[in-house]
């Protein structure tokens, strides 16, 4: 044995050392697009424009209007990450234990990676091409079915029509996030149900849903924290009719008529604990279901 060889304990934290630089990119990228400009909007929501501390802009918050773009961003972000868990758990659910083609589940797989990223200006543009007062599935149903949806109430820039559109990359995100859950659903609890004379519906009310839970509650909270931030393509789509708090939030750092960065600042910090409270409550519920299909 050679006299030179290191022991194994400080072999093992050499490597360690060297693995430091994989992660080095995530560290300086988390660093500067995440942490410091958090930092900074968190700085600016206790400033004035002269920079002297304040409370005010925080204060301000209660204000009628602001408070009317809060409850329309919650509530369109509760919508659409309800539509999105609904939907994309029944459809994860018929593709992993549905018994289809084994080509179906790679090709959902592959389309929902795509899709929950494709939002802006792209999304906003497909639908109203789609869905729009001259779009093509509105041209379509008028031409065969004389079925007028906008003659019928519906209108693309509204809350149902914005709610609509955030589904389209919700449900892809729910599949993604849902698949390891319904992986980690054991053949033997099944099984050991049915020996014991257990039905179908009883198995899904008794075991598998008590077992999924923490991971739909974890999936709502990240598809609502993930509608609540988004701005491009509400903004894309509606302009600045719409009330959202992120629209409103560009309004007063970027805008003309309504120019107050600090106030900004401080519209931006209650998204920060809105989307940080949600996310924290993702994190602990997926740790909690980890446990059953690991």
């Amino acid at each position: 044995m050679s006299t030179t060889a290191l022991p194994a304990s400080a072999a093992r934290e050499k490597r360690m050392s060297w693995s430091w630089l994989g992660i080095l990119p995530f560290i300086i990228f988390s660093l500067m697009f995440l942490l410091l400009p958090a930092a900074y909007l968190i700085v600016g929501a206790f400033q004035d424009a002269s920079g002297n501390f304040t409370f005010q802009n925080v204060l301000n918050l209660g204000q009628p209007a602001i408070i009317r773009s809060y409850t329309l961003s919650l509530q369109i972000s509760a919508a659409s990450a309800f539509g999105g868990v609904l939907i994309g758990f029944f459809l994860a659910l018929a593709t992993i234990l549905g018994g289809l083609p084994r080509w179906v589940r790679p090709t959902l797989m592959t389309f929902s990676g795509v899709a929950s990223q494709f939002a802006g200006v792209p999304l906003a543009f497909a639908f109203m091409a789609t869905l729009g007062r001259t779009g093509l599935v509105t041209a379509l149903l008028v031409t065969l079915f004389d079925i007028n949806i906008y003659r019928g109430g519906f209108n693309l820039l509204s809350f149902l029509g914005l709610t609509l559109t955030y589904l389209y990359f919700q449900i892809p995100l729910m599949v993604l996030v849902v698949s390891p859950a319904l992986d980690g659903l054991k053949r033997e609890w099944r099984e050991a149900a049915s020996i014991l004379g257990a039905t179908g519906f009883q198995y899904w009310r008794m075991i598998a849903l008590p077992i999924l839970w923490p991971s739909l509650l974890g999936a709502f909270l990240l598809l609502f924290a993930n509608a609540f931030g988004a701005i491009a393509t509400a903004y894309a789509l509606t302009g600045s009719s719409f009330n959202l708090v992120t629209i409103l939030l560009y309004a007063q750092i970027r805008g003309d008529a309504l120019h107050d960065p600090n106030l900004g600042y401080a519209l931006a910090l209650g998204m920060i604990v809105i989307t940080g409270v949600s996310n924290g409550a993702y994190i602990w519920l997926a740790s909690r279901s980890a446990r059953w299909i690991r």
